[in-house]
């Protein structure tokens, strides 16, 4: 193991927890992953092995039935999937931030009912936000749920509307969906609610819910991407995140999630650029022109130096964003940042890694070819560059506001 992306302070349990997930991906994720993702392949074996060591409940609390750990810890884990193939990171990751909403706004009821079956894998979470017409303009969402009358006067909500970009979408049992509902607040962003809307896993349509097909991507494969188109899909007023105590407070909880969803895309980017710099000084000490190793010619060992450079920084941003979250602070900021300046990162490192190779980067026997498409993907998840900026922007302009 090399010295870079290394995590000071971690306890024992972390370690050792970390040691495993790094073996398994030598093991059993870095030589299948090129192949799978090339067939465009779902890595069952790769998923079902991923059930046995409990990593799909490694936030959730231990009453539940998971493992109880930290952010930072679930970071690290992705960090080293990652690392491996990014695709089996995205199993895990919008199923964890269901998890975490659903631990940190749901009902009793619900974190008794769910939790238990997302612990084990056997229950699996998808997030949606985005639709055809708006990804982060989260106020431009037209997908709607009305009330409708009953006997008891609350007879459930009536959901319609098309959803966009659904990882897991097919997999997935419960979907976390943002839609506008009618609280008669002042503020469109307290006209908003989440809801758990539970279905049968697949593609088709069951019960107002249809999973039309799979989305065919330049990277990211082996994963699903779906749409989700809701017609008149009935559901109980229990099915609000919270509860009663959810209503209207759907984006607040979102962003929420959305917070720590940035610091998983800044890890997974961290593994990535981390697998590509292991590519590049690999490579660059075997290749030889002019008589030499190419490591030797200062050109290469000087963007060996800064691709290295850049991996350590974006791995103590992600670090620090999530020791901020799991401390109980805000972490807006510290997270867009970390997502900004990893994601960036990870474009340039794979892009260097890519040009080292030179025109073996551009072949399919080689790994660095799927790394290179696999990076834009860190460019706009949770966010793109630019939402992160306005963000990170708005946010010291307030803190460093001059009087006048």
């Amino acid at each position: 193991m090399g010295r870079i992306a290394q995590t000071d302070d971690l306890t024992d349990v972390q370690r050792d927890i970390l040691a495993a997930v790094r073996t398994f991906v030598d093991k059993e994720i870095l030589p299948f992953a090129t192949e799978l993702e090339h067939a465009d392949e779902y890595p069952e074996s790769i998923v079902e092995s991923m059930k046995e060591m409990g990593l799909f409940g490694i936030t959730i609390p231990e009453q539940y039935g998971g493992l109880g750990e930290s952010l930072l810890t679930y970071a690290l884990v992705v960090e080293e999937i990652a690392r491996g193939w990014m695709s089996v990171a995205g199993v895990v990751n919008t199923h964890f931030i269901v998890a975490y909403l659903i631990a940190r706004h749901g009902s009793a009821d619900q974190r008794r009912r769910l939790l238990p079956r997302m612990a084990t894998g056997e229950l699996r979470g998808a997030f949606s936000m985005s639709e055809p017409g708006c990804g982060s303009d989260v106020a431009a969402i037209t997908s709607r749920a009305d009330r409708q009358a009953g006997g008891d006067g609350d007879g459930g909500y009536v959901l319609n509307g098309q959803k966009m970009w659904l990882t897991n979408g097919a997999r997935a049992g419960i979907v976390a969906t943002l839609v506008k509902t009618d609280e008669g607040a002042e503020s469109v962003y307290r006209n908003m609610t989440t809801f758990l809307l539970e279905k049968e896993p697949g593609f088709g349509s069951h019960g107002g819910i249809t999973i039309p097909g799979s989305i065919d991507k330049l990277g990211y494969k082996g994963i699903e991407t779906t749409e989700m188109v809701l017609t008149d899909h009935r559901v109980p007023a229990a099915a609000i995140l919270g509860g009663d105590d959810g209503r209207g407070q759907g984006f607040y909880q979102m962003m929420d999630g959305v917070e720590v969803g940035r610091v998983n895309v800044a890890a997974r980017a961290c593994g990535i650029m981390i697998r590509a710099f292991e590519l590049a000084v690999a490579y660059a000490q075997t290749r030889r022109t002019f008589g030499r190793p190419i490591a030797e010619h200062q050109a290469i060992a000087f963007k060996l130096a800064e691709m290295a450079t850049k991996v350590e920084a974006g791995h103590l941003m992600m670090v620090s964003a999530a020791r901020k979250k799991d401390s109980g602070q805000r972490n807006d900021v510290s997270a867009g940042m970390a997502k900004y300046l990893a994601s960036e990162y990870c474009h340039e490192v794979t892009t260097e890694s890519f040009r080292i190779h030179g025109g073996y980067g551009y072949s399919k026997e080689y790994e660095i070819e799927r790394l290179y498409r696999e990076a834009p993907f860190m460019l706009i998840g949770e966010g793109t560059s630019e939402i992160q900026k306005r963000i990170i922007s708005r946010a010291l302009l307030r803190e460093y506001e001059t009087p006048r």
